[in-house]
């Protein structure tokens, strides 16, 4: 499936390890993704969820190939029930990111609480590059974390930005020595996973509650489906694959 899963001391672990393809995230993945997070909200031994690659690679974002045969972006797309999942799970998200962060590898970013970082990481949200829109929410996420005029590098623009700039926009929590960074992010995530469950999943419904996120989500599906049938994204996806 490409996802390690592992359990301890309360933290899920879930792994990106598809290194051939920089992390990219295919049918299957997305698929395990969800069955392990649908299964961490009800598991009451789960408190804290943690997400990374290695410490060379978060992810190059979605397999494009495998993307475009997934069929319709509907409720039973693998790649859209995980961003309705990752969106409203109850538990706290710990992100570890090193490497390549780009399109779905930054948008995920903004759906976790806590989010650690390499210094030299590349953060990209390559949408308009390939006649495309923001998508995860990141449309309302994004200007909302760091202001429109910022946010318009990134997503219209599509300019990529490194680990300390990453933490300068305050979308990291801090910048960790590569060597050190999966540990260093597992730390946090037991620390959180310590505290009374309870308390810390109420804290975080109420910094969420009256979220909009769900409802952007389905409006930015619905333009990201109309543009990936456009002509401008057709032939800039058919010059990708010529490349």
């Amino acid at each position: 499936m490409s996802i390690d899963v592992t359990i301890e001391q309360g933290v899920l672990t879930l792994t990106l390890n598809r290194p051939d393809k920089k992390n990219a995230l295919n049918k299957l993945m997305y698929q395990q993704l969800v069955l392990q997070l649908q299964r961490a909200a009800q598991d009451d031994a789960v408190k804290v969820a943690l997400l990374q690659g290695s410490a060379e690679c978060f992810s190059s974002g979605n397999d494009l190939a495998d993307f475009l045969q997934s069929g319709e972006l509907n409720h039973t797309h693998p790649t859209v029930q995980f961003l309705y999942e990752i969106a409203q799970f109850p538990k706290p998200v710990v992100a570890a990111v090193a490497g390549l962060a780009i399109g779905i590898g930054t948008t995920v970013l903004l759906h976790c609480d806590l989010v650690y970082s390499t210094a030299d990481c590349r953060f990209q949200l390559p949408f308009t590059q390939l006649g495309l829109c923001p998508e995860a929410g990141s449309s309302l996420l994004l200007p909302l974390f760091i202001g429109h005029q910022r946010a318009s590098s990134l997503l219209l623009l599509s300019e990529a930005i490194d680990g300390n700039e990453a933490w300068r926009l305050g979308l990291v929590n801090q910048v960790v020595a590569k060597d050190q960074l999966l540990d260093f992010a597992l730390q946090k995530a037991k620390k959180l996973a310590a505290l009374p469950a309870e308390a810390v999943q109420s804290s975080k419904k109420l910094m969420k509650a009256g979220s909009a996120v769900p409802q952007r989500i389905s409006l930015e599906l619905a333009d990201f489906s109309r543009l990936l049938q456009g002509p401008d994204c057709q032939n800039l996806i058919r010059q990708f694959f010529k490349a």
